[in-house]
């Protein structure tokens, strides 16, 4: 049964980029499997700004959410600066029953000391299943508490006595209720996307993408989830497509940003482009991109892309020295992946939702050194794991793009030391 409390969650969502790590979080994933499944089995409504249906600014019935929502959790992960402006808003407003969450990496702001937050723990993008189990049974535990045991959690409040805090009226929860079960929400459209993504139906994603994108204007992960929607559907034309993802990523400011998942995009799209092009500005931009992900992620993925490129580039400049650096750069790198690769196997990798992309990088890590018994047992292990369809395809792509360039690079090395 659901009773008449009201949760609001104060968060990013999709997936986001820790700034001092460098790691990709997916807050989809701390709501729906951790934070949802909590609030629904105690009764409680539970929603976040894009769960609810609005026409024009967002911004007036947040703030009543802010204002008179009976709980409300705020996920600072990331340090995201609309939740953590809106937990300050919420302390100004109502004296207790706030509850801060932050993903256990995140180095807090010296202004949060003195605020409790309870942590959880990310493995990749993803939450691991002990991870969600262990945290709900913590979540739920606090929620009970402070229901049963009301007190105050507001550094205002605390300090500033005699305040009254607002509550909604029944007449305003009904209409919540209306509001938050339409299908057009920012979150219903994003979640029919993703299904539409899931089965390579990129038509219907940017369809959905452009309406949230229309109701989100600012949200850059709306923009990121468009930008690969609409190279991976190829219409008109692949080179059009490519460039119309490149401009919807150029909003985000490209050239400074830090957003790894930005990045990875943007190292994608010019991948793709000099396999069309063989233009070498379009190969460098690639590398670069790829590459400033790589530095600040220090992850699998970018890491064997930009080893792939930089084995490309030394191809592609075959009289030049610069050719050798390029090559023993791309041996470092792949290097540096495989032992990425090799920490994420040792700690919790059972509960890893990348294990398949895991073994397969690591699998095209043994195939460039040459150990091809290490590969074979290596693809065993990814058919092991359920492999699916997309990521032997994903994976088949890349080693048809690997094989010729070790090939010529491999020769160009001998021609380079006899």
């Amino acid at each position: 049964m659901v009773n008449d409390k009201i949760c609001f969650v104060l968060m990013g969502y999709g997936k986001k980029t820790d700034l001092a790590t460098g790691r990709p979080l997916n807050l989809d994933k701390t709501y729906e499997n951790i934070i949802e499944p909590v609030f629904t089995e105690l009764g409680i409504r539970c929603f976040r700004a894009i769960d609810y249906k609005h026409s024009g600014t967002i911004d007036v019935p947040m703030y009543e959410f802010i204002q008179k929502a009976d709980i409300v959790i705020a996920d600072i992960s990331t340090l995201n600066a609309n939740a953590i402006y809106e937990l300050g808003v919420r302390h100004a407003l109502r004296p207790r029953t706030t509850v801060v969450i932050a993903e256990k990496g995140l180095s807090y702001p010296f202004d949060l000391s003195h605020t409790v937050i309870l942590g959880y723990e990310h493995l990749g993008a993803d939450i691991g299943y002990t991870e969600v189990m262990r945290f709900r049974k913590e979540l739920k535990e606090l929620v009970q508490a402070i229901e049963a045991d009301p007190r105050d959690d507001s550094p205002v409040y605390t300090y500033l006595k005699g305040l009254q805090p607002p509550s909604f009226t029944a007449q305003e929860i009904r209409e919540l209720q209306a509001a938050s079960e339409e299908a057009d929400t920012v979150s219903g459209l994003l979640t029919t996307a993703s299904r539409a993504m899931a089965v390579a139906d990129y038509n219907q994603a940017k369809a959905l993408l452009s309406a949230a994108l229309a109701l989100s204007p600012q949200e850059s992960y709306i923009k990121q989830q468009l930008a690969l929607a609409t190279y991976k559907d190829e219409k008109p034309n692949a080179l059009d497509a490519l460039q119309k993802a490149e401009e919807y990523l150029t909003s985000l400011n490209p050239r400074r940003t830090t957003d790894t998942e930005t990045l990875g995009l943007l190292g994608a799209v010019y991948k793709r482009r000099y396999q069309l092009t063989e233009s070498e500005d379009d190969l460098s931009q690639a590398i670069d991109f790829y590459g400033r992900g790589f530095l600040l992620a220090k992850d699998y993925y970018n890491g064997i892309n930009l080893s792939l490129l930089l084995l490309q580039q030394a191809v592609a400049r075959t009289e030049s020295i610069d050719a050798l650096a390029d090559i023993v750069l791309a041996r470092r790198v792949r290097a540096r992946t495989k032992s990425y690769c090799e920490e994420l196997v040792a700690n919790n990798f059972d509960e890893r939702p990348d294990r398949v992309w895991i073994v397969l990088t690591l699998a095209e890590a043994a195939y460039a050194n040459g150990d091809k018994e290490e590969f074979e047992k290596l693809l065993g292990q990814a058919e092991q794991l359920g492999e699916g369809k997309f990521q032997r395809e994903s994976f088949n792509q890349q080693m048809a793009l690997l094989e010729p360039v070790l090939r010529d690079t491999n020769a160009l090395m001998e021609k380079w030391l006899s």
